[in-house]
């Protein structure tokens, strides 16, 4: 549903159906239209906002980018991995364990709704700062260096609307067309669009269990992203002699490091791994997000970096008029101060720590990898079985994301990517999970013999 939606708003800015510096209509009301979850149509626009067909206006909606001109002649395909959105809403009845969603069956608290009940009748600003709320600022540089040991002066950090739009920020910022940039193989797939949207030449680099392959990383990289506390999708913990190891490459060949912590506050086994960024702030630039700490609807982050650079992307912020809701960053602020943050961030912690402990007992018998951290693991089968297991479980009502999804070349590792934040309860995991193994213990066998015949001689 949401690639069909991006070919249509496509199509129709190429056939001068939709003309440069047309307003396109909210999400909420083009899903309403269209009888969609307004999460298709608000991962269309991202889609094409990183494309560049798209472009926001500070207080005035979603625009088509100015000097995009029709043009009949037909685009071709997008690169295979590049496209950020193509999986469709779960239906009514269906168990969701696919990634990257937080568990928010929690955040209905008298605390949450008394943040945002105070953030809406603070006064409206004539002009918003671009680095973002001053108060909220404070008090997210003061969580962060408590929570991740990112320790950092107020004018190094740079309210954002989440991890993707600070990476946008960045790469509109220090990129040039052609610019070379490094990004984990497997990784993450909007990193991936949002870094070619800015006309960068993506770099695969391989990862294994313990995260980003820093011995295989090549010179010549302006930017590497990279997901060292819980890597995305395979779940390695990057430990602190790689880290070491990577931060003097990027010394050596001038490149920067864009560290996305996504979920670091999240770990089962041990505290959290102090961020990446804390052994070397000049050569680090840090991205986090409240999505997978609250939730995604917030639409609140964070970008560190040295001051100088920080300022520079709030210059290049405001020529692309980007700017965060006041109102959600208020509730944040409301929310940090208060400390309510950290008592919901400890009690997730518990709730993702028995969720995960779920799914390993439901998965017995299967490889797993990547269950020390985060709201997600991955389970290790081979391509083929991995593909049949996701088809199968999608006509039996549970939704699960092949891993092949998060490869941008050729495969170098086969399974599936089980999350465990999007499930409604402890219960539909175990039965989604109980699925899962009971198809890949069918499907094993199958795919094994399937093998055997195709190497038997005549």
């Amino acid at each position: 549903m949401n690639a069909q939606l991006v070919g249509q708003l496509r199509a129709a800015m190429r056939e001068g159906r939709l003309a440069a510096g047309e307003r396109l209509p909210a999400s909420r009301a083009l899903a309403a239209l269209l009888g969609v979850s307004r999460t298709v149509v608000t991962e269309a626009y991202e889609q094409l906002y990183a494309e560049g067909w798209l472009e926001g206006r500070h207080g005035s909606g979603t625009y088509v980018t100015d000097g995009v001109a029709a043009d009949p002649a037909p685009v071709p395909e997008p690169p295979r991995g590049l496209p950020a959105g193509t999986r469709r809403p779960a239906r009514p009845g269906e168990i969701d364990l696919r990634p990257g969603m937080a568990w928010v069956g929690a955040l209905d608290t008298p605390a949450w709704r008394r943040a945002w009940r105070l953030a809406a009748g603070m006064p409206p600003q004539q002009r918003q700062e671009p680095h973002g709320v001053p108060e909220l600022r404070a008090a997210l540089a003061e969580y962060i260096r408590r929570s991740r040991g990112v320790v950092c002066p107020v004018d190094g950090l740079l309210i954002t609307r989440g991890a993707t739009n600070g990476l946008d920020l960045l790469a509109a910022t220090v990129l040039r067309p052609g610019d070379r940039v490094g990004v984990e193989e497997p990784g993450y797939r909007r990193a991936r669009a949002v870094l070619a949207g800015r006309g960068a030449e993506i770099v695969p680099c391989p990862v294994d269990g313990h995260g980003l392959v820093v011995d295989g990383l090549p010179d010549g990289l302006r930017l590497v992203y990279t997901t060292p506390s819980h890597q995305f999708p395979m779940g390695g913990v990057l430990p602190v002699p790689r880290r070491q190891a990577l931060l003097a490459w990027a010394r050596r060949t001038g490149a920067l490091i864009a560290e996305d912590d996504y979920d670091g506050e999240f770990r089962y086994d041990v505290a959290p791994l102090p961020a990446l960024f804390g052994l070397d702030p000049d050569a680090v630039v840090y991205l986090g997000t409240s999505a997978k700490i609250l939730t995604a609807d917030m639409g609140v982050g964070w970008l560190v970096g040295r001051p100088d650079l920080v300022a520079a992307i709030a210059l290049r912020r405001e020529d692309l008029n980007d700017r965060t809701a006041a109102v959600p960053q208020h509730a944040l602020r409301l929310f940090l101060e208060r400390g309510d943050l950290d008592r919901h961030v400890r009690r997730m912690r518990g709730e993702y720590a028995r969720r995960r402990a779920v799914v390993v007992r439901a998965l017995d018998g299967l490889r797993l990898r990547g269950d020390t951290a985060g709201l997600h693991l991955v389970v290790e089968l081979p391509h083929a079985v991995a593909e049949r297991v996701a088809r199968d479980a999608e006509h039996r009502g549970v939704l699960v994301d092949p891993l092949e999804r998060h490869h941008a070349g050729p495969r170098s590792s086969g399974g599936l990517v089980i999350g465990y934040g999007s499930a409604g309860s402890p219960a539909e995991l175990r039965a989604g999970c109980a699925i899962v193994r009971e198809l890949a213990a069918e499907a094993e066998p199958a795919a094994e013999s399937g093998q055997d015949a195709a190497g038997a001689s005549p």
